[in-house]
């Protein structure tokens, strides 16, 4: 009788493991403890959100001396959180640098990314973008006095051009516009910039809005040639199908750029520079 109680008793705590399991209460789709199934839920589930930006692009998403975060896609960020119900203090920043971003959204690190993510259709095989929020243009860095480099094909004789290695815009304008410029390959951006300031090197690329974080940080040392020769269309990165949140993005979007926010942002964080504000992008 009391062995049967027993397996009474064992089969009763099974069943209920099973039956919360069945709940969703053994697990989460976002990595951060929520049963929600989309980013939209969780907002409103939680008031909480884990958000993927970079820490090291000045005027675009920063990681300050105090700890805190700047930036154009951080002011992108937080709108967008704080229209989908989570304010400022609900928000985990993470660092999402460029060659990490698929993998954090697939594996749930991260609930959504705002890194100057290009949208391009191999990323949308993996993930799915909201957007475009911003379209940057590649362009060139160049000393603040310079008169002689006034566009890629102007890259002639033993002029240098810096960029990071592997770099897909550096090889463009070799391959396009330039075939005899110099490059000169680094680990990371801030390095050229050294560079640029040193004058080991003539100029350096990368897209535009990039560039004038960089120069807003040099004023009267640097500045940006003006001359946009590609489109690279931001998105926010997130889960692949996620459509619900897709929709409620472009909305938050569409409510920044109307009501001056987006202007208002960009002014702040790049204007400093001499960047032109461009008209904000048509959200598709």
């Amino acid at each position: 009788m009391r062995l049967n109680r027993v397996l009474r008793m064992s089969a009763a705590v099974v069943a209920a493991g099973l039956a919360l399991t069945a709940c969703g209460g053994g697990g989460s789709d976002t990595g951060s403890g929520s049963g929600a199934k989309n980013v939209v839920a969780k907002a409103k589930n939680d008031k909480k959100l884990t958000i993927g930006i970079k820490f090291d692009q000045p005027g675009l998403g920063q990681k300050q001396a105090d700890g805190t975060y700047a930036g154009f896609d951080v002011d992108v960020a937080k709108y967008i959180a704080k229209e989908l119900g989570v304010e400022e203090s609900g928000i985990t920043w993470k660092e999402a640098q460029s060659a990490q971003r698929e993998d954090l959204i697939k594996k749930g690190e991260v609930d959504f990314i705002v890194a100057t993510y290009s949208i391009t259709d191999k990323r949308k095989n993996e993930v799915s973008f909201a957007g475009p929020y911003f379209i940057a243009h590649q362009d060139l860095l160049v000393q603040a006095d310079n008169t002689d480099i006034t566009g890629p094909e102007s890259l002639t004789g033993n002029k240098k051009l810096c960029s990071v290695k592997g770099s897909t815009p550096a090889q463009n304008v070799k391959e396009k516009y330039a075939k005899e410029v110099q490059l000169q390959e680094v680990g990371k951006y801030t390095d050229c910039v050294t560079s640029l300031l040193n004058k080991t090197v003539d100029a350096m690329t990368t897209d535009d809005v990039i560039l004038a974080g960089y120069a807003s940080q040099q004023p009267g040392k640097l500045k940006l040639v003006g001359k946009g020769f590609t489109d690279e269309k931001y998105g926010v990165g997130l889960k692949k199908d996620d459509n619900e949140s897709i929709t409620a993005i472009n909305n938050a979007i569409k409510k920044m750029q109307q009501d001056g926010a987006w202007k208002a942002a960009l002014e702040k964080n790049v204007g400093p520079s001499g960047y032109k504000i461009p008209e904000p992008p048509a959200i598709s």
